[in-house]
């Protein structure tokens, strides 16, 4: 491997950077809202953390689905498996709302960055994925947290 395939691709990097933005915004702004604007901004910011926690699970059925077809049955459908749960997750933050499901996204988005190491350590992941996900999961976790306590 060389220096190269260890770097994110920029698009990657602009894309996840602008991917970050409506967390940042949403998350700032609920503190000086109140009523009505205050739940809408939440509201949003809870639908937007899950479709993008759908998305961290979509992006692990792509990495399983690209498993070789002679690897065990039993690791691709565990693999599969991983990969619906966080939509599961979102739903239920979806579910909960309010500051109840900002706190499952974040740690729904924290325990995926869990699994983006396991998929990383195992060789499914490309190399320069970590250096994206962790400071994204980063922002991401912090700004969810400091909405849902703000």
């Amino acid at each position: 491997m060389n220096a190269v395939d260890n770097k994110p691709p920029s698009s990657a990097l602009w894309l996840g950077g602008l991917g970050a933005v409506p967390f940042l915004g949403l998350a700032a702004a609920i503190p000086f809202l109140a009523g009505a604007q205050q739940a809408f901004a939440m509201q949003a910011l809870v639908g937007y953390g899950a479709t993008i926690l759908s998305f961290l699970g979509g992006v692990h059925w792509g990495m399983a689905i690209q498993t070789r077809h002679d690897a065990l049955p039993a690791t691709l459908w565990a693999r599969l498996i991983l990969s619906v749960i966080p939509s599961l997750a979102a739903w239920s933050a979806l579910l909960a709302g309010g500051r109840p499901g900002l706190v499952i996204l974040a740690a729904s988005i924290a325990a995926m960055l869990w699994v983006d190491f396991q998929a990383a350590r195992a060789g499914h992941a490309p190399a320069w994925y970590l250096k994206l996900r962790i400071p994204l999961t980063a922002v991401v976790v912090s700004a969810l947290l400091f909405a849902a306590w703000a």
